[in-house]
Protein backbone atom coordinates (compact mmCIF):
# COMPACT_ATOMS: atom_id res chain seq x y z
CA UNK A 1 0.00 0.00 0.00
CA UNK A 2 2.56 2.55 1.13
CA UNK A 3 4.71 1.80 -2.06
CA UNK A 4 1.76 2.45 -4.27
CA UNK A 5 0.43 5.77 -2.64
CA UNK A 6 4.30 6.60 -3.14
CA UNK A 7 4.30 5.94 -6.77
CA UNK A 8 0.76 7.47 -7.45
CA UNK A 9 2.18 10.84 -5.41
CA UNK A 10 5.51 10.71 -7.54
CA UNK A 11 3.73 10.57 -11.30
CA UNK A 12 1.16 13.60 -9.63
CA UNK A 13 3.91 15.76 -8.29
CA UNK A 14 5.75 15.31 -11.84
CA UNK A 15 2.33 16.84 -13.46
CA UNK A 16 1.74 19.65 -10.36
CA UNK A 17 3.69 22.65 -12.10
CA UNK A 18 1.43 22.43 -15.49
CA UNK A 19 -1.47 21.45 -13.86
CA UNK A 20 -1.66 23.96 -11.08
CA UNK A 21 -1.07 26.71 -13.82
CA UNK A 22 -3.54 25.40 -15.94
CA UNK A 23 -5.64 25.22 -12.60
CA UNK A 24 -4.89 29.19 -11.94
CA UNK A 25 -3.72 30.60 -15.12
CA UNK A 26 -3.85 34.24 -13.87
CA UNK A 27 -1.43 33.17 -10.85
CA UNK A 28 2.24 34.56 -11.13
CA UNK A 29 3.54 31.13 -10.84
CA UNK A 30 4.25 31.68 -15.27
CA UNK A 31 7.11 33.68 -14.61
CA UNK A 32 9.08 30.62 -13.66
CA UNK A 33 8.19 29.00 -16.64
CA UNK A 34 9.06 31.79 -19.10
CA UNK A 35 12.27 31.65 -17.19
CA UNK A 36 12.94 27.92 -18.14
CA UNK A 37 13.75 28.67 -22.35
CA UNK A 38 17.10 29.44 -20.77
CA UNK A 39 18.30 26.56 -19.92
CA UNK A 40 18.49 24.95 -23.60
CA UNK A 41 21.93 27.01 -24.03
CA UNK A 42 22.88 25.28 -20.77
CA UNK A 43 22.12 21.96 -22.06
CA UNK A 44 24.18 22.91 -25.38
CA UNK A 45 26.92 23.08 -23.44
CA UNK A 46 26.68 19.91 -21.63
CA UNK A 47 26.03 17.23 -23.87
CA UNK A 48 24.86 15.11 -20.41
CA UNK A 49 21.72 17.25 -20.11
CA UNK A 50 19.83 16.41 -23.32
CA UNK A 51 19.00 12.78 -22.03
CA UNK A 52 17.51 14.78 -19.03
CA UNK A 53 15.18 16.12 -21.38
CA UNK A 54 13.70 13.67 -22.88
CA UNK A 55 11.99 11.99 -19.44
CA UNK A 56 10.60 15.47 -19.33
CA UNK A 57 9.00 15.03 -23.01
CA UNK A 58 7.80 12.12 -22.33
CA UNK A 59 5.73 13.39 -18.99
CA UNK A 60 4.97 15.88 -21.25
CA UNK A 61 2.91 13.84 -23.81
CA UNK A 62 1.15 12.56 -20.76
CA UNK A 63 0.22 15.59 -19.09
CA UNK A 64 -3.75 15.77 -16.94
CA UNK A 65 -6.36 16.82 -18.96
CA UNK A 66 -8.67 19.32 -16.58
CA UNK A 67 -12.19 18.29 -16.88
CA UNK A 68 -13.31 21.21 -14.65
CA UNK A 69 -12.80 24.05 -12.03
CA UNK A 70 -14.89 23.82 -9.29
CA UNK A 71 -14.50 26.79 -6.81
CA UNK A 72 -10.99 25.93 -5.28
CA UNK A 73 -10.45 22.73 -6.91
CA UNK A 74 -9.33 21.42 -10.09
CA UNK A 75 -10.51 18.36 -11.15
CA UNK A 76 -8.03 15.89 -13.55
CA UNK A 77 -7.28 12.86 -15.66
CA UNK A 78 -4.55 10.68 -17.65
CA UNK A 79 -3.57 7.85 -18.29
CA UNK A 80 -0.09 6.79 -17.99
CA UNK A 81 0.74 3.57 -18.54
CA UNK A 82 -2.96 3.18 -20.33
CA UNK A 83 -3.89 3.03 -16.61
CA UNK A 84 -6.54 5.62 -16.07
CA UNK A 85 -5.87 8.13 -13.17
CA UNK A 86 -8.32 10.98 -11.79
CA UNK A 87 -7.35 13.46 -8.97
CA UNK A 88 -9.01 16.51 -7.11
CA UNK A 89 -5.89 19.30 -6.63
CA UNK A 90 -6.00 22.50 -4.71
CA UNK A 91 -3.39 24.72 -3.61
CA UNK A 92 -3.51 26.27 0.13
CA UNK A 93 -5.12 29.35 0.85
CA UNK A 94 -2.79 30.49 3.39
CA UNK A 95 0.94 28.54 4.29
CA UNK A 96 2.42 29.80 7.51
CA UNK A 97 6.16 28.84 8.81
CA UNK A 98 7.69 29.61 12.12
CA UNK A 99 10.38 30.90 11.89
CA UNK A 100 8.90 32.87 9.21
CA UNK A 101 10.45 33.13 5.84
CA UNK A 102 12.35 29.60 5.59
CA UNK A 103 12.56 28.34 2.18
CA UNK A 104 9.53 25.85 0.57
CA UNK A 105 8.34 24.25 -2.24
CA UNK A 106 4.99 24.87 -3.30
CA UNK A 107 2.24 22.77 -1.34
CA UNK A 108 -0.69 20.93 -2.47
CA UNK A 109 -3.48 18.76 -1.32
CA UNK A 110 -5.12 16.30 -3.71
CA UNK A 111 -7.58 13.06 -3.81
CA UNK A 112 -7.04 10.51 -5.86
CA UNK A 113 -8.59 7.53 -7.97
CA UNK A 114 -6.63 4.62 -9.62
CA UNK A 115 -9.76 2.32 -10.61
CA UNK A 116 -6.78 -0.24 -12.01
CA UNK A 117 -5.79 -0.49 -8.48
CA UNK A 118 -8.74 -0.52 -6.98
CA UNK A 119 -8.22 2.98 -5.30
CA UNK A 120 -10.66 5.38 -4.90
CA UNK A 121 -10.38 9.39 -2.93
CA UNK A 122 -6.96 8.81 -1.62
CA UNK A 123 -6.12 12.32 0.23
CA UNK A 124 -2.60 12.83 -0.26
CA UNK A 125 -0.18 16.10 0.81
CA UNK A 126 2.84 17.72 -0.64
CA UNK A 127 4.09 19.97 2.16
CA UNK A 128 6.97 21.70 0.03
CA UNK A 129 9.67 20.16 2.56
CA UNK A 130 11.30 16.75 3.77
CA UNK A 131 8.94 16.34 6.89
CA UNK A 132 11.01 15.53 10.07
CA UNK A 133 11.84 11.79 10.16
CA UNK A 134 9.20 9.54 11.87
CA UNK A 135 7.15 12.39 12.38
CA UNK A 136 3.09 12.63 12.08
CA UNK A 137 1.47 15.53 10.32
CA UNK A 138 -1.95 16.45 10.78
CA UNK A 139 -5.31 17.27 9.01
CA UNK A 140 -7.83 19.18 10.99
CA UNK A 141 -11.68 19.61 9.38
CA UNK A 142 -13.29 21.39 11.87
CA UNK A 143 -13.52 19.75 14.95
CA UNK A 144 -11.89 16.55 13.43
CA UNK A 145 -8.52 15.77 13.43
CA UNK A 146 -6.24 13.12 11.30
CA UNK A 147 -2.92 11.90 11.58
CA UNK A 148 -1.05 11.64 8.99
CA UNK A 149 2.10 9.32 8.26
CA UNK A 150 4.92 11.51 6.36
CA UNK A 151 7.38 10.40 4.21
CA UNK A 152 9.98 12.85 1.91
CA UNK A 153 7.87 15.87 1.60
CA UNK A 154 4.54 13.56 1.33
CA UNK A 155 1.53 12.71 3.99
CA UNK A 156 -0.98 10.31 3.83
CA UNK A 157 -3.73 9.65 6.03
CA UNK A 158 -2.25 6.96 8.88
CA UNK A 159 -5.53 4.97 9.70
CA UNK A 160 -6.54 4.06 6.16
CA UNK A 161 -9.78 2.86 7.68
CA UNK A 162 -10.45 6.48 9.11
CA UNK A 163 -9.87 7.89 4.77
CA UNK A 164 -13.83 7.69 4.00
CA UNK A 165 -14.67 9.63 7.45
CA UNK A 166 -11.82 12.14 5.97
CA UNK A 167 -12.98 12.47 2.88
CA UNK A 168 -16.92 12.82 3.74
CA UNK A 169 -15.62 15.36 6.39
CA UNK A 170 -14.17 17.14 3.91
CA UNK A 171 -17.21 16.98 1.20
CA UNK A 172 -19.03 18.76 4.19
CA UNK A 173 -16.27 20.66 5.16
CA UNK A 174 -15.51 24.49 4.85
CA UNK A 175 -11.83 24.44 5.01
CA UNK A 176 -8.61 21.81 5.65
CA UNK A 177 -5.44 22.70 7.78
CA UNK A 178 -2.65 20.96 7.68
CA UNK A 179 0.10 21.11 10.28
CA UNK A 180 3.74 19.98 9.91
CA UNK A 181 7.20 19.74 11.32
CA UNK A 182 10.27 20.20 8.67
CA UNK A 183 13.44 17.93 9.21
CA UNK A 184 15.17 21.67 10.18
CA UNK A 185 12.76 21.84 12.83
CA UNK A 186 10.54 24.67 10.93
CA UNK A 187 7.00 23.86 11.75
CA UNK A 188 3.84 24.97 8.98
CA UNK A 189 0.20 25.61 8.73
CA UNK A 190 -1.63 25.87 5.54
CA UNK A 191 -5.11 25.88 5.12
CA UNK A 192 -7.27 24.78 1.94
CA UNK A 193 -10.05 25.63 1.06
CA UNK A 194 -12.92 23.16 0.59
CA UNK A 195 -15.34 25.00 -1.48
CA UNK A 196 -15.39 23.37 -4.78
CA UNK A 197 -14.17 19.97 -3.83
CA UNK A 198 -17.74 17.98 -3.95
CA UNK A 199 -18.28 18.60 -7.15
CA UNK A 200 -14.72 17.91 -8.35
CA UNK A 201 -14.50 14.51 -6.67
CA UNK A 202 -18.28 13.71 -8.47
CA UNK A 203 -16.39 15.04 -11.85
CA UNK A 204 -13.57 12.40 -11.38
CA UNK A 205 -15.87 9.79 -9.92
CA UNK A 206 -17.34 9.79 -13.74
CA UNK A 207 -14.37 10.13 -15.24
CA UNK A 208 -12.80 7.27 -13.19
CA UNK A 209 -15.52 4.33 -13.17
Amino acid sequence: MTGSRLGATALILAWLTPAALAQQPAQPAKPPTAAQPAKPPAAAAQPAKPPAAAPKAATAALQPTLLGQYGDWGAYAATPGGKKVCFALAKPKTAKTEPEGRKRDPSYLFVSTRPAENVKNEVSIIIGYPFKTSSDATAEIGSAKFAMYTQNDGAWIKNVAEEVRMVDAMRKGADLTVKGTSGRGTTSTDQYSLKGLAQALDKIEQECK
